[in-house]
C-alpha cells in the first residue's frame, strides 16, 4: 500500500503479485494434522452437520449484510465514520459466523489487539476473513481489487463501509491510488489489515511474504502486528464445502515498531518477520522451503 516508493518497484504483474488477495496458488500438497488430537471423521452425521452449518452462514450474513447496508446509506456523507460503523459489522458478523461454525477457539496475546496498526495475518482458509472481521479493532480498514464490487450484497457493503480498493490493471492508476490510501490512514487514525502471502495457502503452510505491507509501513511509520491463525487450514480447507471441528488459534505478537526503518532495509524487515511467523506456526504450517520473501 504505497506511494513514491512503489513508483520503482512495481510494474506491470508486479504491482498484481504485491497486492494480490484471494486467488489461488499453484502449491497441491495435502493439509497435515495439527498434532493437538483433532480427528477428521467422514461420518454421514458429521457431513449433514456441515451442510447445515455452511447454510446457516450463508443466511445468517445475507441478513446482517443487507440490514447493515441499509443502515450505512444514511452516513453517505461520512466516509470515515462508515469505516467503523463497517467494522462493527465486521464485529457482529465474524463472531456470529464463529460460533455457527462451532470451532473450539483460543486467543492469545489479545492485548495486543487494539493497537493502531498494520496487522497481519498467514491465510489458509476462508474462516481467516471471518476472525479478522470479528478480531480486528474498530477504524480498522482492508483492502481489496476493485472487482469486489460486483460480489452481491458483501461487495456493495465492503465499499459503503470506504474499504480500500485497488485498480491492478493499470499500474499509474494502482500506484496513486495507494498514495491516496497512505494519506488516508496517516491522516484519519486508521489501522490496516493485509494477508502478506498475497493469496490462500491450499496446504497451511506459510507461503512467501508479498512486499506490499512493508511499502506500507515505511510510509506509515505504523506498528506491525503479526496475527498468526493455526488450525484454520485444517477447519475449513481451500475450495472445500466441508467444515470440520478443528481447535483453532489466533495468537497477536507484540507490535513491531517501524520507527526509522529504511526503504533499502526492505528485504531484511520481511524476511525478519516471516521467520517470526515459521517461529510460532506447529511443524504442518511451517514452510518446506525457506525464504521469507517474495520479491515483486
Amino acid at each position: 500500500m504505497d506511494h513514491s516508493l512503489l513508483n520503482s518497484l512495481l510494474r506491470g504483474r508486479q504491482l498484481e503479485s504485491c497486492l494480490e488477495a484471494g486467488f489461488p496458488s499453484p502449491e497441491t500438497e495435502e493439509p497435515e494434522e495439527d498434532g493437538r488430537g483433532f480427528v477428521d471423521e467422514d461420518g454421514w452425521a458429521t457431513v449433514v452437520v456441515s451442510a447445515l452449518r455452511i447454510v446457516a452462514c450463508f443466511l445468517t450474513m445475507t441478513v446482517t449484510t443487507f440490514v447493515w447496508a441499509v443502515a450505512m446509506i444514511p452516513m453517505l456523507p461520512w466516509p470515515y465514520e462508515r469505516i467503523r460503523q463497517g467494522n462493527l459489522y465486521g464485529h457482529v458478523t465474524g463472531r456470529l459466523m464463529m460460533w455457527i461454525l462451532g470451532n473450539p477457539i483460543k486467543i492469545e496475546g489479545s492485548e495486543f489487539s487494539d493497537t493502531r496498526a498494520i496487522f497481519i495475518c498467514n491465510h489458509t482458509s476462508p474462516i481467516d476473513i471471518f476472525l479478522v472481521m470479528w478480531l480486528t479493532p474498530t477504524g480498522t480498514v482492508g483492502i481489496a481489487k476493485k472487482e469486489i464490487i460486483w460480489y452481491p450484497l458483501f461487495g456493495q457493503l465492503y465499499v459503503l463501509a470506504n474499504h480500500l480498493r485497488i485498480d491492478r490493471s493499470n499500474p499509474s492508476a494502482a500506484i496513486e491510488s495507494l498514495k491516496e490510501a497512505a494519506h488516508a490512514i496517516v491522516n484519519h487514525n486508521l489501522s490496516l489489515i493485509i494477508f502478506p502471502e498475497g493469496t490462500r495457502s491450499r496446504s497451511g503452510r506459510l507461503l512467501p511474504f508479498k512486499k506490499g505491507f512493508m511499502h506500507i509501513a515505511l510510509q506509515t511509520q505504523l506498528p506491525i502486528v503479526p496475527m498468526i491463525f493455526t488450525g484454520t487450514h485444517l477447519a475449513w480447507r481451500k475450495n472445500s464445502l466441508r467444515v470440520r471441528p478443528a481447535p483453532i488459534t489466533v495468537k497477536y505478537l507484540p507490535p513491531i515498531e517501524t520507527d526509522g526503518w529504511k526503504a533499502e532495509n526492505m528485504n531484511e524487515y520481511v524476511e525478519m518477520i516471516h521467520s517470526l511467523y515459521v517461529e510460532h506456526l506447529p511443524e504442518s504450517q511451517k514452510p518446506l522451503i525457506s525464504g521469507g520473501a517474495d520479491f515483486c
